[in-house]
């Protein structure tokens, strides 16, 4: 009975470690702060951690997330590395968000065909107009599309992968707050959706390797903001506002995401033209 009582004693201890070393890793301030979880006190939190994730207990959580930096195409950097447990949050808030979006079963060739509306939308200036666009012409195609804050510790910027055979989850983090950033973030999404969607599970940041399936997003992503028939006139573009401004309505797209093309593709400095960018702020 007492070697009993002593063995208790101590996988209690260790479990209450366990349980201490799997909270620290999670972004329990932001999960609060952004309305993820209600506060709880101390003796709490573990319960309303699991409940969060859906999962019973520390061993099932790690199952489900052991894999989470081999499975997906992960951009990081040394300066701003991001930690396991606020990806896992923020993707569990994106599942969590997506099931509360009516979807019509995934069709591909719908989704592609939304695309051209969805370019139109660049040139609104509110989020709250084209948001809840934006969502409607996605869920039509079976494409849940949320936005969900990143938390402390969590540089994505976006990510795709599949919740059922007939829905599809594109998540955003507007993380850069920038039209142009946005933009092409959700492209790329789309890109992976059309072109490898039964191949895994994509999640982007800073420094993802520059792996064939990448390059193909982003190469989609540019095809539709930026057409192949107006490729060479943007690129031989002179870089004043006045330029930008006039090509940007001339192909019916944000002058912001013009300029963000030419940063990208050397033609002028990263600093310049900046005010074309529309910026927006988490309220």
């Amino acid at each position: 009975m007492s070697r009993d009582f002593h063995y208790r004693e101590t996988v209690e201890r260790l479990n209450s470690a366990e349980m201490k070393d799997w909270i620290a890793e999670l972004p329990l301030g932001d999960m609060v702060r952004f309305g993820w979880m209600r506060p709880v006190n101390a003796s709490q939190e573990a319960a309303s951690c699991l409940r969060f994730f859906g999962v019973p207990d520390i061993g099932a959580w790690r199952k489900k997330y052991a894999q989470l930096q081999e499975r997906v195409a992960f951009r990081s950097s040394p300066s701003f590395e991001s930690r396991p447990g606020s990806v896992a949050a923020w993707l569990r808030q994106g599942e969590v968000e997506a099931s509360l979006i009516k979807c019509a079963p995934w069709n591909p060739k719908v989704f592609e065909s939304q695309l051209s509306d969805v370019r139109r939308l660049t040139r609104e200036k509110d989020p709250c107009k084209f948001v809840p666009t934006l969502r409607d012409l996605c869920a039509t195609a079976g494409v849940a599309v949320v936005i969900v804050r990143a938390p402390n510790g969590c540089r994505a910027s976006g990510a795709t992968h599949f919740l059922s055979d007939q829905q599809a989850l594109l998540q955003l983090s507007f993380r850069y707050l920038s039209d142009d950033q946005f933009w092409f973030s959700f492209f790329h999404e789309a890109g992976h959706l059309l072109l490898h969607a039964r191949e895994g599970f994509f999640l982007e940041g800073m420094g993802t390797p520059a792996t064939a399936q990448e390059r193909e997003a982003s190469a989609f992503a540019e095809r539709v903001l930026i057409p192949a028939q107006w490729r060479d006139e943007m690129l031989a573009l002179r870089t004043d506002a006045h330029e930008v401004i006039r090509f940007a309505r001339k192909i019916g797209i944000a002058p912001g995401i013009v300029a963000g093309q030419l940063h990208y593709h050397g033609r002028m400095k990263p600093s310049h033209l900046n005010g074309l960018k529309r910026r927006f702020i988490w309220v």
